[in-house]
């Protein structure tokens, strides 16, 4: 009798990396064809449309897009009927790379993809996050495999805003704190390998975060980078689903149905999903969790990630919009059920009024 164990898509098939890297794009390109279409954002096509110039590969531009959404993924569906290109290229940030990986996947072509910041490792994941047309999170999407190539030009990432890579560095972040509660007593050796993977993450951005916002392109800020849009990808990737996501993650899905959270960015509501994670634990009697929380308060009131709905800028919700997205986070399919304990509505709610409080030392 054969067992299949899950498929584990670990790593795209080539990375590159480099200061202005992307001037080698014509060179790594004619491996897949001939006729590229382009999905960027619109910040993104400005950043990078003259490196397309004097290529000797026809580029379809989309529309730039803003949003992975069905009718986002629609429209590009149909210009791939259309044109017929031979490889997709995203240039952009997450929702722009998930939307140009899964148009790729559903077309069964080659994907290459090109951040633009280090707000997130969605350039290097097989996994789509899709949205609804008011912004909230729908579901997501396991591709079959990486990106073909993952091009990381530190030129292009440093014209980003700093505040998406601080962004980024609560997103990654996230990977110990959550897949050390949700796979941290596995015996299976790849789960292993990604939790301590995650632990290495979280010590790097500790020691090294500050540093690398303090000085923009230096050594530091480059492995920093490198933290969190390649390692937070390999991490899921070995480790699979259980490493990816969990309570903080699924703090964010819910967060994304209030359209008063869209000015922020994803990594930031997932930093604040640490910190209501880390209570949720407190209230089984977990005094380790506590301990890491205050460690994160100082950490992001040091590089400026929020800790407390004030600091989302949702000092003004209501009891019942507090309810709603507790509830939203509970639903039978959420991430949060993979803690180790049940989790309700009336917890999480609690917890995320109280991302601040000081410690309790328990009393036997």
């Amino acid at each position: 009798m054969v067992e299949a164990l899950p498929i584990l898509a670990i790593a795209p098939a080539r990375l590159l990396r480099g200061n202005g890297i992307l001037s080698q794009l014509p060179k790594y390109l004619s491996r897949y064809g001939s006729k590229a279409l382009v999905i960027a954002g619109n910040m993104a096509g400005q950043v990078t449309v003259n490196y397309f110039n004097n290529i000797n590969i026809e580029i379809i531009q989309a529309p730039a897009i803003a949003a992975c959404n069905d009718q986002n993924l629609q429209l590009l569906r149909d210009i791939v009927a259309q044109e017929h290109p031979d490889m997709i290229i995203g240039i952009g940030g997450g929702k722009v790379l998930d939307t140009a990986k899964l148009v790729a996947h559903q077309n069964q072509l080659p994907i290459i993809t090109i951040p633009t910041t280090g707000a997130t490792c969605a350039a290097w994941t097989a996994l789509s996050n899709v949205y609804n047309q008011n912004g909230g999170f729908a579901y997501d999407v396991t591709l079959d495999h990486c990106p073909d190539l993952m091009i990381v030009d530190y030129d292009i990432i440093a014209t980003a805003p700093q505040r998406t890579l601080i962004s980024g560095i609560g997103d990654a972040i996230a990977k110990w704190y959550e897949a050390s509660v949700s796979s941290g007593s596995s015996e299976k050796t790849m789960v292993i390998a990604a939790v301590q993977e995650a632990r290495i993450l979280r010590d790097l951005l500790l020691q090294k975060a500050a540093a690398a916002i303090a000085h923009p392109q230096s050594q530091t800020w480059r492995e920093v980078v490198d933290a969190t849009v390649c390692l937070a990808g390999a991490i899921g990737g070995i480790g699979g689903a259980n490493c990816r996501t969990v309570a903080a993650h699924a703090v964010h899905n819910a967060l994304t149905h209030l359209p008063q959270t869209h000015h922020t960015l994803h990594g930031e509501k997932v930093a604040y999903g640490i910190l209501v994670q880390l209570r949720l634990e407190e209230f089984q009697g977990n005094q380790l969790a506590a301990s890491s929380r205050h460690q994160l308060l100082k950490f992001y009131q040091e590089i400026g990630l929020p800790t407390s709905l004030t600091d989302l800028g949702l000092s003004q919700i209501t009891i019942a919009e507090l309810e709603q997205i507790a509830a939203i986070a509970c639903q039978p399919n959420s991430d949060i059920h993979r803690l180790p304990f049940s989790v309700s509505p009336s917890q999480v709610l609690a917890a995320m009024v109280s991302t601040t409080s000081p410690i309790v030392s328990m009393i036997a």
